[in-house]
């Protein structure tokens, strides 16, 4: 048998998303070879230059100078801020990339479906970086759902636990806190989730309704005396679980995203950084507008339902499917009570059965991040676009439902989703 040709991998953006696919690629040499990336940070370029293993490797200022350049890759790895997916995407699809374009596709539902349409005209492929589709988890409960054994699908529960220090750091204080000018919470964080739920139920989503807002990040919630900055002497800081200060000790390890020097920088020079940062801001006092909690209920053409709850005072995912034959139940809340990821109890024997996941506990994302990977390969090499695990087509899907949820809680509405696609098409082509 011949050995599968390899596919050369280039990206736009050097963060830490990239990074991760680069370091899995390296691993894959019989199947990638990293050519090339864009990125205005110097030091990031060098990283990316270092994981690629490459001494051919080739450097660009940003993503107009990659992209003159000749077709250099078979893939594109775009994983710049959100709001320049879209541009990004759809100029290296013109040049004749295949993309592997980081969640979410675009800020906004027009676009989405602008960018499925070019990709189709043109005969691109394109995977979106669902990553929780390749873990081995998820897959499990894909098998178990297909195979029949909890009878058909009625209703689930699902919930996300961004985790505390995760919201603030990310959506109070970070590049997704102002939602006008990034992402909605629901696409920013939990497209993850309604892709999978959607990739689960294995029906169209028809109509959805979402309820949430911000809690407990603002004004009127700041401790009596708390400063606008950790850094200019808060009386609670000792006992604040946001206090900015962490990033100095137990927190430390987020730095390496947002700060360049994390690794090499004294004590006192992160402390000088954050008394002009973003990240040195109290969580109280912040001018974010990505809410800390929603609810979203979904009915599909199934007639199935379910419910999502993405809240920042939970930490991992959980999620129980109700099946005519069985249930399901599974995640971290199982696991803690049970030492099993996944627990099916049958209706009518009410027998319990622990099903053992071959987790990777080295991988990020629960081992989507190499998973995906893997199977980018695979993925890319398949005769139609349409067959691929979480191609552009599918992943419109949970985009489509997640830009209603947020619709049906700014407005108090039930969304039908035909219609709100429909709408959505005009905006773009009217």
């Amino acid at each position: 048998m011949s050995s599968p040709r390899r596919l050369r991998l280039a990206a736009i953006g050097c963060g830490s998303r990239t990074f991760i696919y680069f370091e899995q690629a390296a691993q894959l040499p019989d199947l990638y070879e990293i050519v090339a990336a864009a990125d205005h940070n110097q030091a990031r370029r060098a990283k990316a230059r270092e994981l690629s293993r490459n001494p051919q490797f080739r450097e660009f200022y940003d993503d107009a100078a990659i992209l003159a350049e000749p077709k250099l890759a078979d893939i594109m790895i775009i994983a710049t801020q959100d709001a320049y997916h879209f541009t990004h995407a759809s100029t290296a699809l013109r040049k004749g990339y295949d993309l592997l374009l980081e969640k979410p596709i675009s800020t906004n539902l027009p676009e989405v479906l602008a960018l499925d349409r070019l990709a189709r005209e043109l005969g691109r492929r394109v995977l979106v970086c669902h990553v929780l589709r390749y873990t081995p988890f998820y897959r499990k409960v894909k098998e178990i759902v297909a195979s029949g054994a909890l009878g058909r699908v009625v209703s689930f529960e699902a919930t996300e636990g961004v985790e505390a220090w995760h919201q603030g750091h990310s959506f109070v204080r970070g590049h997704w806190s102002v939602t006008e000018k990034s992402t909605p919470m629901i696409i920013a964080k939990s497209c993850h989730d309604t892709d999978i739920l959607s990739w689960l139920v294995d029906s169209p989503c028809e109509a959805v309704g979402s309820f949430g807002g911000i809690m407990h990040f603002r004004a009127d919630q700041a401790p009596a005396g708390a400063p606008a900055r950790c850094t200019d002497g808060c009386p609670v800081g000792e006992t604040c679980l946001w206090n900015a200060l962490r990033y100095l000790t137990d927190q430390k390890r987020w730095l390496d995203v947002i700060y360049d020097r994390a690794k090499t920088a004294t004590d006192d020079e992160i402390r000088a950084w954050l008394r002009t940062s973003p990240w040195g801001r109290c969580v109280y006092h912040c001018d974010n507008t990505a809410v800390d909690h929603q609810t979203v209920n979904m009915t599909f053409a199934s007639g199935a339902t379910g419910t999502f709850t993405m809240t920042a005072f939970s930490q991992g995912r959980d999620l129980a499917i109700f099946g005519t034959k069985a249930r399901l139940l599974a995640g971290e809340r199982v696991q803690r009570l049970s030492g099993s990821e996944i627990v099916i109890e049958d209706h009518l024997t009410h027998a319990i059965q622990k099903v053992p996941v071959d987790l990777d506990p080295g991988g990020g994302h629960g081992g989507g991040d190499a998973g995906l990977i893997r199977m980018l390969h695979p993925e890319m090499c398949k005769p139609r676009s349409e067959d691929m695990e979480s191609s552009l087509q599918k992943s419109v899907e949970s985009h489509v439902m997640g830009f209603a949820a947020e619709e049906a809680r700014r407005t108090g509405r039930v969304i039908n989703l035909a219609e709100f696609r429909a709408r959505m098409l005009a905006a773009h082509t009217g």
